[in-house]
């Protein structure tokens, strides 16, 4: 028997539509592409006798068990989730979904986008609501300064621009 772990706190139920997208994305390729072609590898390398030594039915009988795994969370999560694609009212002020870009002392800008847990991507610049970046931004409005406490030390920020859709357009 394993160590005890302490269930994970669950992420806050929100999602962007792209978001939502995303993961029902994923989910229909997991169970509709996927799990049918590991399934066939499976009874194939079955059928090919001993299977207690046979290494292509373990890998294919673990890579099934960790396909019905994130099937299982995704249709779970997909359920729970709350699709949020209204605008607030006030748009200079930071809320879910938004844009934002800010300015550190030295004026370098960063842009970031505030997002659901399941769909962070440091790449692209989105972050969790849940994550103490977002929470010390969260309400804060355009042309407010802003102190990040983060394991690196003390962050001071400008925030320049707040937006509801993508600073691309």
């Amino acid at each position: 028997m394993g160590r005890y772990r302490p269930p994970a706190k669950k992420g806050s139920p929100y999602i962007t539509a792209e978001g939502m997208a995303a993961l029902e994305k994923e989910l229909d390729f997991l169970w509709n592409k996927r799990r049918p072609l590991v399934v066939k590898a499976l009874s194939t390398a079955a059928a090919e006798g001993d299977r207690s030594e046979n290494a292509e039915y373990i890998y294919r009988k673990k890579e099934l068990g960790e396909i019905d795994r994130r099937v299982r969370f995704l249709s779970k999560r997909v359920d729970e989730v709350k699709v949020v694609s209204d605008t607030p009212k006030k748009t200079n002020q930071i809320f879910f979904g938004a844009w934002i870009e800010l300015e550190n002392d030295d004026g370098i800008l960063r842009q970031y986008r505030i997002v659901g847990p399941d769909e962070f991507d440091a790449d692209k610049g989105y972050i969790s609501m849940d994550s103490p970046v977002a929470i010390a931004l969260m309400k804060k409005c355009e042309g407010d300064e802003v102190i990040i406490k983060t394991p690196g030390g003390v962050l001071n920020y400008y925030i320049s621009r707040v937006q509801y859709q993508s600073f691309d357009l």
